[in-house]
């Protein structure tokens, strides 16, 4: 695997949606206007980002699986 770039694709593709899931706990924890303008943009992009690791995830498992 760690001869695979699409593992690496995969893994920072999976890191995005957890930084973007930090900012969108981070700024519902501390509340004020940067959530209320931000929150649901921010949760908009981690469905988004989220969706794209998980088609990534699929492909990868496919492709190793033999296709």
């Amino acid at each position: 695997m760690k001869d695979d770039p699409l593992f690496y694709v995969v893994a920072a593709a999976c890191f995005a949606v957890v930084v973007i899931l930090m900012i969108g706990i981070g700024g519902f924890a501390k509340g004020g206007d940067f959530n209320r303008k931000h929150a649901n943009k921010i949760m908009r992009w981690r469905i988004g980002a989220q969706f794209i690791a998980v088609l990534l995830i699929l492909l990868f498992v496919w492709l190793r699986k033999g296709g």
